[in-house]
């Protein structure tokens, strides 16, 4: 440990003899007073671009990912999980702090301050907590230690695939070995000296987005390596040989009525085949996902084996999806089709939820911050705009969302999607995106009907019917959520 890890760790003990102190000083208890429960561990595993179907629990045909499997089989999967932004930085934020991009100031991928985020693991430490965070902050390439963690391993900006260079409590290092395992063994340390103190170990995965620099400006700068630039461990390269991987029925098909994707932008090629995400990209992200599963298997081992694993609350997701050329796209994500704003949501914790159990209620990655603070005891901030999953964890409550807002900021870093800034409303049916820049070019499409989302249904008979109360429930959602009228 370094020096000011221990001096980290030497606070945290003065501050749980303090605690002891005052408690051994106050009046004792009744005999009959309920003796408090220790608050759960929380272990939150996020997954960089990760799909919402790219896992056996959702039904991926070729691709292996046993632990994730058995985080379904011995907790709840949910089907309808959503990021609010579909893009990387403000994705992480919303985690963290339970808030939409336009509260917490987030927006895009440039550097921001994120110091002063309102974040649900600075109550957690206060309230007694050791907070661990590991990986990829991403919220700017400032890799120095933020407030609400006692232990912290960042990288900086984008991170690299191999030999990472790390922040270790304050320190600068460079690691030897493949991302995530290296970041798993720190991970596993941090779990083994946490004692009897309650412990959140948050891990935030390079992989599995491609080996890329990224500047402060948001521009990238690709580094040689797997197709695509995506760097699998080196066990795990060509485990996929020359498989068919599937893809869904909208894939290389190209636009025919999204008029904002339809603009012709200098000498881009029109979308299609040739613009898709190729299928030695495809394996090639599916051999660099085999590690993230294997990082999740051996924290799930530690937790065994150390007698935690019922009491701790695992939560493993993804910060927002990828196009494997749906309507021809390919890395440009951030757009609010399905493909980028689904994301995997699982949850393993059995004194709350039900082995095997699977949700269809819709679950935002806002609500994570606020589930996990009620789960350790704690109420939400005044600020939060997410909504606790634990009434789901019971059952279906009585009332929950119908709809909810996605947005996005436009940016400059992929000239084909310029200037597609937008906030859209998803019901449990339709979704309506409005463009804020470009007009006459809002899209609707009606889920139920239409899942591949091939068909705009703008100005026409069957659209004109629903289009009026989409735009009003859109207008309702940026007003509820302090973002405009």
């Amino acid at each position: 440990m370094t020096v000011t890890g221990v001096i980290g760790w030497s606070r945290l003990v003065g501050a749980a003899i303090v605690a002891a102190c005052v408690t051994a000083c106050s009046p004792a208890p009744s005999s009959d007073a309920p003796v408090p429960a220790r608050p759960p561990n929380i272990v939150f595993v996020l997954v960089d671009d990760m799909r919402w179907d790219e896992m056996g629990a959702a039904g991926h045909p070729v691709l292996e990912t046993p632990h994730m499997d058995r985080l379904a089989r011995e907790g709840m999967r949910f089907e309808n999980a959503f990021a609010t932004t579909p893009l990387c930085s403000p994705s992480r934020a919303s985690f963290l702090t339970g808030q939409y991009a336009h509260t917490n100031g987030i927006v895009d991928n440039t550097a921001r301050p994120s110091h002063d985020l309102p974040t649900f693991p600075r109550e957690l430490q206060k309230a007694g907590y050791a907070t661990g965070f590991f990986g990829k902050w991403h919220m700017g390439n400032d890799a120095s230690p933020r407030p609400g963690f006692t232990h912290w391993v960042a990288m900086p900006g984008q991170g690299e695939a191999l030999d990472p260079n790390l922040n270790v409590d304050g320190k600068a290092l460079r690691a030897t070995g493949y991302v995530s395992d290296v970041l798993t063994d720190y991970v596993e340390s941090f779990i083994q000296r946490s004692g009897s103190q309650p412990f959140l170990a948050y891990l935030a995965h390079k992989a599995i987005h491609p080996n890329i620099v990224q500047r402060d400006d948001g521009s990238l700068v690709p580094v040689p390596g797997q197709p695509g630039g995506f760097v699998a461990a080196e066990r795990h390269r060509g485990r996929y040989g020359q498989r068919q991987m599937p893809r869904r029925a909208n894939a290389f098909k190209p636009p025919v009525d999204k008029p904002a994707l339809l603009r012709k932008i200098g000498s881009l090629p029109p979308l299609g085949r040739e613009t898709a995400t190729t299928d030695d990209e495809m394996r090639s992200r599916g051999e660099m996902l085999l590690g993230v599963d294997d990082s999740l298997g051996r924290i799930l081992d530690v937790l065994e084996r150390s007698g935690q694993l019922d009491n701790t609350v695992v939560v493993f997701t993804s910060d927002h999806g990828y196009f494997y050329g749906e309507h021809g796209l390919n890395e440009e994500r951030r757009l609010a089709y399905e493909e980028t704003i689904r994301i995997p949501l699982l949850v393993r914790f059995p004194p709350k939820v039900k082995p095997g159990s699977v949700s269809r209620e819709m679950a935002l990655s806002l609500d994570i911050a606020p589930t996990l603070m009620e789960l350790a005891g704690l109420a939400p901030l005044p600020g939060m705009q997410g909504r606790s999953l634990v009434p789901i964890f019971a059952g279906s409550p009585a009332e929950w969302r119908r709809s909810f807002l996605i947005e996005y900021f436009s940016d400059t870093v992929y000239p084909r999607i310029f200037k597609m800034g937008y906030s859209a409303v998803r019901t449990e049916r339709h979704k309506y995106i409005a463009y804020r820049e470009l007009r006459g070019m809002n899209e609707l499409y009606d889920l139920q009907v239409d899942p591949y989302e091939e068909h705009n249904l703008v100005g026409t008979p069957a659209g004109a019917s629903v289009e009026a109360d989409l735009q009003l429930e859109l207008r309702t959602l940026l007003t509820d959520t302090s973002a405009g009228p």
